[in-house]
Formats: structure tokens, C-alpha cells, sequence
């Protein structure tokens, strides 16, 4: 017999969904449909003290960051084990996260074997996807707070336990269906870390 998730949220994610309203609420969307997003991530964090919690609702935000090469012409991805698909290194908030930045710049580091990489600590983008049930449990949707970093071309990556793969693609070069779900991500990064 399973026992019912737990009620009570965890001091350590009521002190991040707090970071997370202020980062979300100082944010300048740069066009309506970010902005957008930036309204229902707020209010979701607002209606959910556990909005960060994997315990939460099945609506989780997330975290994690797009990583460029310096000249910013190439973007270093994971191929997800769970997705099957090249995608960021992002993931679930931990205790241990004191802020949102710092569990994004965790959640790079194990990725993409980097232990170094510093994100810019300013948001890129926000992103609001649902998932597939069977791949992800309970977690029905991820409700993206994005950032992005630089690496140097011969940075020493690895693969980590949730990936099948890390390479670098083309920023103009890459799968079709991760042109369509990160191209934005990434010029995005690209102006803000021009």
C-alpha cells in the first residue's frame, strides 16, 4: 500500500517559490506570449505554495539553462533519456537550492558534466510544456524558468544518469524538433548574452 504524498511543504520550497515570485514579478516579458507565461507562472506559484515541490501539483516549475559556445553559434544539448529528444539541461528544484538560479546552475552542472559553468543570472525565457504520463509520473506539466551560460568550445563535457548523449549542435543546425522547441531559447540567448 502507497502512502498519500506528504502536505506540508518543505521550509526550503516555500523560501524558493518566494525567489521565484520575485524574479518572476521583476521580469520584463519581451512579447506577449512570454508575458503570458510570466502571468500564469505567478499565479500558479501564488495558488500553490508547492509549486516547486516534485510533491506539488502536477503542474512543477522547473528550472535549467541553455548552454553557447563564446562566439554563441553553438549550443551544447542533452539528449533527455525520458524525452528522446535534444534538449536544455534543466530539471526538478532540490532542498538544497537556495534560489532558482543556483538549482538551474545545479541542475547544468550534473547534465552536462561542466562543474564550473556560471549561468548569466538573468532569465532568458520562460516556457510552458506538458508531458507524457507515462515517461514522467505524476508530473503532468513543467512551467520552465530558463537561463542561459557560456562554455568554452573545449569545455570537457559528459553525459550524465538522465541522458543519453551531450554534443554540440549548430545554433542554425539543429534536429527539427528541437529547432521547433528551443529555437527560441536560443536566440533569446543569444541577444541577451551579446
Amino acid at each position: 500500500m502507497t502512502s498519500a504524498p506528504p502536505t506540508e511543504v518543505p521550509a526550503a520550497y516555500l523560501s524558493l517559490r518566494e525567489d521565484a515570485l520575485a524574479r518572476l514579478e521583476a521580469w520584463q516579458a519581451p512579447d506577449p506570449q512570454q508575458e503570458q507565461w510570466r502571468r500564469e507562472l505567478v499565479e500558479h506559484c501564488l495558488e500553490h505554495p508547492g509549486a516547486l515541490w516534485k510533491q506539488g501539483p502536477p503542474q512543477h516549475l522547473t528550472t535549467g539553462a541553455i548552454v553557447l559556445s563564446p562566439s554563441l553559434d553553438r549550443v551544447l544539448l542533452t539528449l533527455h533519456a525520458k524525452a528522446g529528444m535534444w534538449l536544455q539541461f534543466g530539471g526538478h528544484f532540490e532542498p538544497e537550492d537556495t534560489t532558482v538560479l543556483a538549482a538551474a546552475t545545479r541542475e547544468t552542472r550534473e547534465e552536462s558534466g561542466l562543474p564550473d559553468i556560471v549561468l548569466d543570472p538573468r532569465i532568458v525565457e520562460l516556457h510552458r510544456h506538458e508531458l507524457l504520463a507515462t515517461a514522467f509520473g505524476r508530473c503532468a506539466e513543467h512551467l520552465d524558468i530558463r537561463f542561459a551560460g557560456v562554455a568554452p568550445d573545449d569545455a570537457a563535457f559528459a553525459v550524465s544518469d538522465e541522458s543519453l548523449d551531450v554534443a554540440w549542435w549548430p545554433a542554425d543546425g539543429m534536429p527539427p524538433e528541437t529547432e521547433a522547441e528551443l529555437g527560441p531559447l536560443v536566440r533569446a540567448a543569444q541577444r541577451l548574452l551579446a
